[in-house]
């Protein structure tokens, strides 16, 4: 294909050679794109400044010493008006008389890209041929008069054509500059390659959609532009669109590791694929929500499909513990009695796992809350240094992420120890070590990892490790610790990875990095809250955080006092007792009244409940109970709400 190319430019340069005007083509920073042949001739310009890149200005400079121009009394000064009037390029046609006597057409047009293209006509054989016609028209007979005249007339009509094709070209210029200024603004890239896979439109965005990548690509080959790790998963969907079929796919970008989602479209003319459009986004928290929602939704599927067995499985371990009760009432021998306590020791241990999947099914909010990952760690460090064996070594290694950062800190612990436990018991009786240590992947992830010196996972284990019930620990384990990590890493966004080291096994938190802004400004916040136990803690909390607060106890005094002036934030309870109306009811009165005061809900119903789920669509909710810590997080990820 780079073949293909330079044959292309080989081309190209003699087509042009065989004009016999001049031709120069200059990009918006003034520097030589292409001319040819004839350009260098008619002005004798040394190579250097026929060269791709030569700058305008020293081609200008060496003009004007020549005389080009005419006499120039500062040259410096009329260097640095030519400079600025090419810079502010406007299309033009002149004629003019060079020193030697030629005269010379000189048209020049803007480019859609930046830059400008000039053509250069030497008209010296057609100004004599006019000269001699006028010196002789006293002698002309009157037929040639008259189809003078008659050719006259055609040629202004034919300039004001061409007046009318300047225009035209004028709005379809403005047309093209709204369109590029349009396309520029939207947060995705818009593109269009050729069969040469050569850019040939781009509106700037690639950098900003996959960092790391150049901006300015217009010229350039998409797969050198994009990179291996990228160019694997769209070059052969851009081949299919080549081939006419068109495609929307998504994938990771592994050097900028954001989710990507590109379309591509052929671009046929008179039945041939001359090229293809490109639309590439960035869908990196899109994916991460739906990661959240797809689990989310699967537990409830789980939950909807254990809760009915696990009631009937928990009413026969009843019965089966009753009848034990009952035969060890009897006078049984030493191994009948050794039998039936094996047994009440197996059932109860199926109890224990029926709290498992009802912690596992059941329905979790995520609770972001501002951490600070060095307290964190450390925290961790002392909760498992007394649960591990001595002959085990703990060590936990944080990186610098710049700050608080808005985690699940309760799940991330309980999935931290629950990992430290299992590498303890991986490890065995011999001496090892298990490490602790954070990174941060572009500006996308906070990578959390537990490595340890064990034996590692088998084949079997890198399979269904996180399978709900699958052990490597017999009796003693569940099979359910790993499965509830990874449900838990999943709500959160995020995703969980297993592989063997040289020395051990390693399993990497994979978490949506979310650095935790300032605290709100305090402001005027309005809580309405029919509890007035529950009214007096959450204002306790806002107070604590700066804010001053006014009450209502009912939906309609919320909406009364709403319409006081400043009122930065408003927290509603959905259900108020007393109340004519729920608290997504007042806040869609409010909204529809006018008040746009950013609004938030509260609320202890189920996740089911239709009302619920309503105002959760519209306004962002955080789930009793709560505390400080929690509230905060909450108004730091909706600091904007939702007006009322």
């Amino acid at each position: 294909m780079a073949g293909k190319v330079i044959k292309t430019a080989d081309l190209t340069q003699a087509g042009l050679n065989l004009i016999a005007q001049a031709i120069s083509i200059y990009d918006g920073d003034l520097r030589l794109a292409v001319s040819n042949r004839r350009f260098q001739e008619m002005f004798d310009l040394p190579e250097e400044l026929v060269t791709p890149g030569a700058a305008f200005e020293d081609t200008i400079r060496l003009l004007l010493e020549r005389g080009e121009y005419g006499e120039i009394d500062d040259i410096d000064v009329a260097l640095k008006m030519r400079v600025d009037q090419a810079r502010a390029f406007e299309a033009h046609y002149l004629e003019r008389t060079r020193p030697d006597g030629r005269t010379i057409a000189v048209e020049g047009n803007p480019l859609p890209q930046g830059g400008w293209v000039t053509v250069y006509t030497d008209i010296t054989s057609t100004r004599k041929q006019e000269e001699l016609l006028r010196a002789r028209s006293e002698v002309l007979s009157d037929q040639l008069l008259d189809h003078t005249e008659k050719l006259a007339k055609t040629n202004r009509e034919l300039e004001a054509t061409i007046t009318r094709l300047e225009e035209t070209k004028h709005q379809l210029t403005e047309m093209e500059a709204r369109t590029r200024t349009t396309t520029e603004m939207m947060p995705a890239h818009i593109a269009h390659v050729d069969a040469d896979y050569l850019y040939t439109f781009s509106n700037r965005q690639l950098g900003t959609v996959m960092p790391g990548r150049a901006s300015d690509i217009l010229g350039t080959r998409i797969d050198e532009t994009l990179g291996e790790s990228a160019w694997k998963h769209i070059g052969p969907q851009l081949e299919k669109a080549f081939r006419g079929k068109a495609s929307a796919f998504e994938f990771t970008d592994e050097d900028s590791s954001r989710r990507i989602r590109s379309a591509f479209t052929p671009d046929e003319r008179d039945g041939e694929i001359d090229g293809v459009y490109i639309l590439t986004t960035d869908v990196t928290e899109e994916s991460q929500a739906r990661a959240a929602l797809a689990q989310t939704h699967k537990r409830e599927l789980a939950a909807q499909l254990t809760s009915g067995l696990a009631h009937d499985f928990a009413n026969l371990l009843t019965i089966i513990l009753g009848l034990q009760s009952r035969l060890s009432r009897m006078e049984l021998n030493e191994d009948g009695q050794e039998l039936i306590a094996a047994t009440q020791a197996t059932v109860r241990r199926g109890g224990r796992i029926l709290d498992r999947i009802a912690q596992m099914s059941g329905h979790r909010d995520v609770k972001l809350v501002a951490t600070d990952l060095s307290t964190f760690l450390n925290d961790i460090r002392l909760l498992a240094r007394p649960a591990l064996p001595d002959h085990i070594k703990l060590e936990v290694y944080r990186c610098d992420v710049g700050g608080a950062l808005m985690l699940d800190a309760g799940f991330l612990q309980d999935s931290l120890l629950n990992l430290l436990l299992n590498a303890g018991h991986a490890i065995g009786d011999v001496p090892g070590k298990i490490t602790v240590t954070t990174a941060t992947v572009r500006d996308t992830w906070l990578d959390v990892s537990v490595e340890d010196t064990g034996p590692g996972f088998s084949d079997e284990a890198l399979e269904h490790a996180l399978d709900p019930f699958f052990t490597t620990k017999g009796e003693e384990g569940s099979g359910l610790g790993l499965s509830m990590v990874y449900d838990m890493t999943r709500s959160a966004g995020g995703q969980i990875y297993l592989k063997n080291t040289e020395n051990g096994a390693r399993i990497t938190l994979r978490l949506p990095l979310r650095p935790a802004d300032g605290e709100q400004a305090p402001g005027l916040v309005l809580l309405v809250e029919d509890s007035d136990d529950i009214r007096r803690s959450v204002r306790e909390m806002l107070m604590d955080m700066g804010h001053t607060v006014i009450e209502a106890t009912s939906a309609e005094e919320g909406e009364t006092l709403a319409q006081v002036s400043g009122i930065d934030l408003i927290l509603s309870d959905i259900s108020l007792a007393g109340s004519s109306m729920t608290g997504v009811e007042m806040l869609d009165r409010l909204g529809a009244a006018g008040v746009n005061s950013p609004a938030h809900l509260m609320t202890s119903l189920p996740s089911g409940d239709a009302i619920r789920q309503d105002g959760e669509s519209r306004y962002p909710l955080i789930r009793k109970p709560f505390n400080a810590q929690e509230l905060s997080g909450f108004l730091r990820m909706n600091r904007k709400g939702k007006s009322a």
